[in-house]
C-alpha cells in the first residue's frame, strides 16, 4: 500500500494520522467492551465501525491510483470521525461512556479530525502545484 505525495513514496502506516486513528479505534473496543449487552448491535456496533472506517479509508486512499483519490478517502474518513463524534456524545449523555473516557475519547478524535484536515489540505496544495 503505497502513496506518492511530494515525490515520496510511502506506505498509510508511515502517517501519524492512521497510527493515531488504529489508536482511536483500539480505545473505542475498550471503553464500548462494558456497554449493555442489548447495545451490541446499537450503539457498540456503530461506534466501532465508525472508528475503524477513519483508519480504513486513510489506507484504503492511501492504496488507490493518484492524490485525488487519496483526498476523497480522507474526506470519508473525516465524515467518520464526523460520524464517531456524534455517536461518542449519544453514548455520553445516555450513560454509557464514563465523563473521564468520553474526555480522553473526544480529544484524540479531535486531534485525528485535525490532522485528516491538514492532509487534506497538503494534498489539495501538492496537486494544485502539478497543475
Amino acid at each position: 500500500m503505497l502513496w506518492n505525495f511530494g515525490g515520496l513514496v510511502k506506505s498509510h502506516k508511515d502517517l501519524d494520522v492512521w497510527r493515531l486513528a488504529i489508536d482511536l479505534a483500539q480505545d473505542v473496543y475498550e471503553v464500548s467492551k462494558v456497554f449493555p449487552r442489548d447495545e451490541q448491535f446499537g450503539m457498540t456496533s456503530q461506534m466501532r465501525r465508525a472508528a475503524v472506517s477513519i483508519a480504513g479509508n486513510i489506507a484504503e486512499g492511501a492504496a488507490r491510483n493518484g492524490q485525488r483519490e487519496f483526498t476523497q478517502f480522507l474526506y470519508i474518513a473525516l465524515g467518520s470521525a464526523s460520524e464517531m463524534e456524534t455517536q461518542l456524545e449519544i453514548a455520553r449523555r445516555v450513560g454509557l461512556v464514563a465523563e473521564g473516557d468520553f474526555a480522553r475519547l473526544d480529544a484524540l478524535l479531535a486531534r485525528v479530525a485535525q490532522m485528516l484536515r491538514g492532509l487534506i489540505r497538503s494534498v489539495k496544495s501538492d496537486l494544485d502545484s502539478q497543475s
